[in-house]
C-alpha cells in the first residue's frame, strides 16, 4: 500500500516522504522536497552583498550566524579583506552559540518523536538561556543578523560576557543530568538503537555531513580540517561515534554541545580588543571573480558558491545546504524498518526542510 507522511508539517516543516507499506513494514520510501522553497538564490542576485545578510539566514533560523558565516567568508574573500581579530572572535562565540541553539530545538522535538515529553519541556526552556545571551550580543532572539561581510553588525557589551561565563558554567552540568534522564534512558535506548544504522562507507557515498557523518564513525569537521575565523587558536574535540544508527546520532549532539560550550568560555576569556567590522559602506563594489567558501555549521557542511561580475550584487548566489546533503541518507535507512522507526530514523538526521528547500 502507498502512503504519504506529509506535507502537513509531520513534526518538524513541511515535507512529505511517500511510502510503500506491506502491513507494518516499510519497504522503501521516497523523500518529496520543496514545499517551502523561498528562491533565496535568486533573490541574492537581485540584492546587495550587504542587504543579502537579513533574507539569507531565513532558510534556518535556528543556526542563522552559521549560515551567515560561510556566506560573509566568500565575500570577504571576493573582496581580499580579512575581519578584524575581535570579529574572528565574536563570529565564532554566535556561530557555537547557534549551534547549542539548534542542537537543544533537535534533542526536544526528538523527545517528542518518541513520547519523552519531558525531554522537549527541559530542552525549549534550557535553550532560552542561550537564546538570552545571543539576544545580548545581536539584539534579536531567533535571527540575529549579526555575521556580516567585513566582520559583524556590532561589539559584544561587557556584561554579556560575564553572562555567557555564567551560562557556560550552567549548561555544562545540565548537560549531565539530559544524558542521564534522556540520552540513556532505557526507553529511549531501545526506540534508537540498532535503528537505522548508516555505515560508515554508505556515509561517506551518500555525501552524508556534520552530525550524521560523525556518529557514523567519520571524523570530518571543517572547523579542525580546514579552520576559519578564530578557531585554529582555540582548543576542541570532534567527538565521533561508530554505532551509525539514531541513537548514536542523538547522543553525538550532546557531545558536540560540550564542545560548544568550551569554545565560548575560551573565546570569552580571550576576545582580543579592537573594531568589530571594517568600513564598507551600504553597497560594497565586490571586484570580478568567483569563490566557493564552506564552514561547519550545526548540521554540518554549509556552503556557497559566489560568482561576482563587478557590480554591487552577486551575478550567481548558490548555496548548498547539510540538510540537503543528508536528504540522500534518507530513502536509505527508510527501508525494511517497521513504520514505528520512521521518526526517530527520520528526525535522527535532523533534516530541516526550509533549509534544503532554500
Amino acid at each position: 500500500m502507498a502512503v504519504s507522511l506529509g506535507p502537513q508539517h509531520p513534526g518538524a516543516g513541511h515535507f512529505r516522504i511517500k511510502l510503500w507499506l506491506d502491513g507494518d513494514f516499510l519497504v522503501r520510501s521516497e523523500p518529496d522536497a520543496g514545499y517551502v522553497h523561498r528562491g533565496e538564490e535568486k533573490m541574492g542576485e537581485y540584492r546587495n552583498y550587504i542587504q543579502n545578510v537579513p533574507h539569507l539566514e531565513r532558510p534556518v533560523i535556528l543556526d542563522s550566524s552559521n549560515i551567515l558565516l560561510a556566506y560573509s567568508l566568500g565575500v570577504d574573500e571576493l573582496m581580499g579583506v580579512t575581519a578584524p581579530p575581535r570579529a574572528q572572535y565574536l563570529r565564532v562565540i554566535m556561530s557555537e552559540a547557534n549551534r547549542i541553539i539548534s542542537h537543544m530545538y533537535f534533542l526536544g522535538i526528538m523527545g517528542i518523536f518518541v513520547g519523552h515529553s519531558t525531554m522537549i519541556e527541559w530542552a525549549m526552556g534550557d535553550r532560552d538561556f542561550w537564546i538570552d545571551f545571543a539576544e545580548r550580543i545581536g539584539g534579536a532572539r531567533v535571527t540575529f543578523a549579526y555575521v556580516i561581510p567585513g566582520g559583524v553588525r556590532n561589539d559584544i557589551p561587557e556584561f554579556a560576557i560575564e553572562k555567557g561565563l555564567k551560562t557556560c558554567d550552567w549548561f555544562e552540568k545540565r548537560m549531565d543530568e539530559y544524558e542521564k534522564i534522556f540520552l540513556k534512558n532505557p526507553v529511549f535506548v531501545q526506540r534508537s538503537h540498532a535503528v537505522g544504522v548508516l555505515s560508515s562507507k554508505d556515509a561517506i557515498d551518500l555525501g552524508s555531513t556534520g552530525t550524521v557523518l560523525r556518529a557514523s564513525g567519520v571524523k570530518h569537521d571543517l572547523r579542525r580540517d580546514e579552520p576559519y575565523c578564530a578557531y585554529p587558536e582555540l582548543e576542541f574535540d570532534v567527538p565521533v561515534l561508530n554505532d551509525g544508527d539514531s541513537w548514536a546520532r542523538s547522543y553525538i549532539a550532546l557531545l558536540e554541545m560540550r564542545e560548544s560550550v568550551k569554545i565560548i568560555r575560551q573565546c570569552l576569556k580571550k576576545l582580543p580588543p579592537g573594531s568589530v567590522r571594517l568600513k564598507l559602506g551600504p553597497q560594497p563594489r565586490v571586484p570580478p571573480g568567483e569563490v566557493y567558501s564552506r564552514t561547519e555549521a550545526a548540521r554540518g557542511e554549509m556552503s556557497y558558491h559566489i560568482v561576482s561580475d563587478g557590480s554591487p550584487r552577486p551575478y550567481r548566489l548558490k548555496i548548498g545546504t547539510p540538510s540537503f546533503k543528508n536528504l540522500r541518507a534518507l530513502p536509505h535507512l527508510l527501508r525494511n524498518v517497521h513504520v514505528a522507526d520512521i521518526p526517530v530514523i527520520y528526525w535522527s538526521l535532523n533534516y530541516w526542510p526550509v533549509e534544503a528547500d532554500r
